[in-house]
């Protein structure tokens, strides 16, 4: 899976995607229902020739999957019990993509594919707490009002142990997250240590709306939360900078810390409220750069004194954000070094609902750098400690107003 200190939500996972338009899809589908009919056994050729004039990367490449079909047909005369095909196709599929070697290129089952659709619409199944990485352990960093996880007990700064049995001590937040969130109805069983007592709670799953922007104003500064970049995220962070104009205040942080991703188009779509038309992120494929993508909306902000926060949790979408504002001078960066996800994943649909999410490019800050590995360094470093969190205290935040109060 993923380094140990990627952050994400129990109730969504943290990458930036791409999905394929409806419009293309569409006109895709329309033009290969025709040429199927006239084509019979040559459609796969006609598709390559077809897909890249819609955008679409094709390939009539195959593989000899004889030994599958031996693996399976042995299976199926020596098992002693019942085969589930469905999962024996969905494992394939799965043990494949694996294969790859790239732990952001994964298959999707259809129940997978739908928890990922909800997640970055803001809505999934879970039991609504944020998850994190502190001292090296997963923790829930916050529990939402009126979630399963509040009813049950759990709490702020609970250290999770074990999930279903499986022991958490060597996951990252995303990994933890992923065995938390399950469909609705169904029960996940936390062993938790708060205060150095182990505690154990059953918490039945449901559905959970989380709304991926926070904002308020503190000592005339605005301070906008962005948890991820889901599909709603630049809405909500433009109109609370509309707020923090209408309320004229001195200054802006933005907190990007522990946030694990989302779309890459609401990552340029929130940078332009800093900056006018200017470059966000270069994509490179193969070494070389096939797109630039640019700052997008009326830059509300782009005069406004503004600090980021980030730490090793802040990841993709999220160091996008911060590597473009840093590169145009637009904002100072406090914190710790981000977590260092420099690749660009796309969301192709398969049949039966299944999805499979995909690496296509690597990107680049405005000024050049890739930060696969290596992450984002902060202008100046302040560590946020367990022991900070147990009393209430947030050095990152007092150096940002600080910075700002200059």
């Amino acid at each position: 899976m993923q380094e140990q200190h990627q952050g994400a939500s129990a109730d969504q996972p943290g990458s930036h995607t791409r999905q394929m338009s409806v419009g293309s899809a569409l006109f895709l589908a329309g033009v290969l229902l025709i040429v199927g009919f006239v084509a019979g056994t040559r459609s796969d050729e006609i598709i390559a020739r077809v897909g890249p004039l819609v955008g679409m990367r094709t390939s009539t490449d195959t593989l000899d999957l004889d030994v599958t079909q031996e693996v399976y047909q042995r299976l199926k005369a020596n098992y002693d019990g019942e085969l589930d095909t469905a999962a024996l196709v969905d494992g394939a599929a799965r043990g494949m993509v694996a294969a790859a070697g790239d732990p952001y290129t994964t298959f999707l089952d259809s129940e997978e594919a739908d928890e990922l659709d909800k997640s970055l619409s803001g809505t999934i199944s879970g039991i609504g707490a944020e998850i994190g990485v502190r001292d090296d352990t997963p923790t829930v960093l916050r529990v939402l009002p009126g979630s399963p996880a509040e009813g049950a007990g759990l709490q702020k700064l609970d250290q999770i142990v074990t999930v279903n049995d499986t022991v958490t001590a060597s996951y990252d937040a995303a990994r933890t997250a992923e065995l938390i969130r399950g469909e609705a109805g169904t029960t996940v069983k936390l062993l938790v240590l708060r205060d150095r007592d182990e505690q154990e709670f059953t918490i039945t799953r449901a559905s959970v709306s989380d709304a991926s922007v926070d904002s308020r104003i503190e000592d005339g500064v605005g301070i906008l939360k962005i948890r991820r970049f889901d599909t709603d995220t630049s809405s909500l962070a433009r109109k609370a900078a509309q707020e923090f104009i209408d309320r004229d205040v001195s200054g802006v942080v933005l907190d990007l810390r522990d946030n694990g991703g989302g779309y890459l188009e609401q990552s340029q779509a929130v940078a332009g409220i800093w900056l006018d038309d200017q470059v966000v992120v270069t994509e490179k494929r193969g070494g070389e750069e096939t797109e630039t993508l640019r700052s997008t909306g009326q830059p509300l902000l782009g005069d406004m004194p503004t600090v980021v926060l980030i730490n090793a949790s802040s990841a993709s979408a999220s160091e996008i954000v911060a590597g473009a504002l840093s590169d145009h001078d637009a904002a100072t960066l406090i914190g710790e070094t981000s977590f260092g996800k420099g690749s660009v994943q796309q969301i192709l649909n398969l049949s039966g609902g299944r999805q499979l999410k995909v690496t296509i490019a690597r990107w680049y800050t405005p000024s050049g750098d890739s930060i696969s590995e290596t992450g984002i360094t902060p202008d100046q470093t302040i560590e946020l400690t367990y022991d900070d969190l147990n009393n209430g205290d947030d050095p990152q935040l007092d150096a940002a107003l600080k910075q700002l109060d200059k």
